[in-house]
């Protein structure tokens, strides 16, 4: 089976684990304080703290901004990691607005309809790893008084305007599962510039040792929903080679690109003006409007039967049985239904070889000419 995703693990990981295992700590510790400390120096924030998961670090960040109920927050439901889940998890209303057809991400103008007196924040996600129009969102949020949350689990190491991901919110959050290519088993990370922001969310995280009896952090029931010593020593050992990881990722997708451009009527990966580097998260292929949602999900069955793990990228979350029981109904966010249903991942990691994407790319285009719509597809 060749996967969706296999981690670029080295000995310099592997050490890093070995020494974290002798440790006297496993939980929490000088491993996490180090791997929060040299995040926030390659984001450029001045706090970063580490949480079990992407999820959980959204639920902080929401918590800690002062999100709750009665309250609503404005966010994508495109995405193939489902943080927007955690609105719900505060007690919070999630509105569900629409994306910009060619980038993926929240549309600005489409979010500021959606803008009632209830809102108090916009979550916006780097879909795919391609940045949102920031410059735009924090214009609109300071407009109409919002906190602004960046959700980059899916963008490490893209830039926009200069900037590295992770810049542009009031809190932005991170994830560390696969298929990303900072990968530490579980974990997130949450970075901010407001010092009592980065205190609020330490003490939902969880108590240290010698926290346990400090009658005023008691105030606050903790979560304890930290990152363990050896997640840290993972993560951190893997930032420390993120520039090669993200540089091998580079290659594997200019070799797809050599490949896939044999479709008829493909066009490039769109990247739009003000982004400066996108690092993709997955290898989308777009499908063409003569294929339906049945025949994307014949086209990844077809694959599986090849030894190829490929994925439906987003199962929409207005469409989602939670959300649906609320009032959500197909047909209300057309662009994210649109590219939901003829979007297939593809297995994107620095492993693949020239020839095993060439025959990953032959055997998807023999997939969409099964199907019967021919085998004009769209990156």
């Amino acid at each position: 089976m060749t996967p969706l995703s296999d981690p670029d693990i080295t000995e310099a990981e592997l050490d890093a684990v070995r020494a974290a295992l002798v440790s006297p700590t496993l939980q929490g510790g000088p491993q996490v304080e180090a791997f929060e400390q040299a995040f926030a120096r390659a984001i450029g924030r001045s706090y970063a703290v580490a949480v079990a998961s992407g999820g959980i670090g959204m639920m902080l960040a929401l918590k800690a901004l002062g999100l709750g109920p009665g309250q609503e927050v404005v966010a994508p439901s495109y995405s193939f990691r489902e943080t927007a889940h955690a609105i719900v998890q505060v007690g919070a209303t999630p509105v569900f607005a629409d994306i910009d057809y060619w980038a993926g991400t929240l549309a600005p103008d489409k979010a500021e309809a959606r803008i009632t007196p209830a809102c108090r924040a916009l979550i916006a996600a780097n879909s795919n790893g391609h940045p949102a129009a920031w410059s735009e969102l924090r214009a609109l949020a300071d407009r109409h008084g919002l906190k602004l949350i960046e959700d980059s689990t899916e963008a490490i190491g893209s830039t926009y305007q200069g900037a590295p991901v992770g810049s542009f919110g009031d809190c932005a959050v991170f994830d560390f599962s696969q298929p990303g290519p900072l990968v530490c088993g579980s974990g997130g990370m949450v970075v901010t510039d407001d010092a009592v922001v980065a205190a609020t969310l330490r003490s939902l995280r969880g108590r240290r040792p010698d926290e346990r009896f400090s009658v005023v952090l008691g105030a606050t029931p903790p979560l304890q929903v930290g990152m363990d010593a050896l997640s840290a020593a993972l993560g951190l050992a893997q930032l420390g080679r993120l520039d090669s990881i993200l540089a091998r990722r580079k290659q594997i997708e200019h070799l797809y690109h050599e490949q896939i451009r044999s479709f008829e009527g493909i066009k490039d990966p769109y990247i739009a003006p003000e982004v400066g580097e996108v690092h993709w998260f997955l290898y989308l292929v777009h499908l063409g409007t003569r294929f339906s949602q049945s025949s994307r999900d014949a086209i990844v069955d077809d694959l599986e039967t090849e030894g190829i793990e490929a994925a439906a990228y987003c199962s929409p979350l207005h469409l989602q049985r939670h959300y649906f029981d609320r009032g959500y109904r197909r047909g209300q966010l057309f662009v994210t239904e649109k590219l939901a249903d003829r979007a297939v991942a593809l297995p994107f990691h620095t492993h693949l070889t020239r020839d095993k994407i060439a025959f990953i790319v032959a055997t998807m285009k023999e997939a969409s000419v099964n199907v019967g719509a021919g085998s004009a597809i769209y990156l």
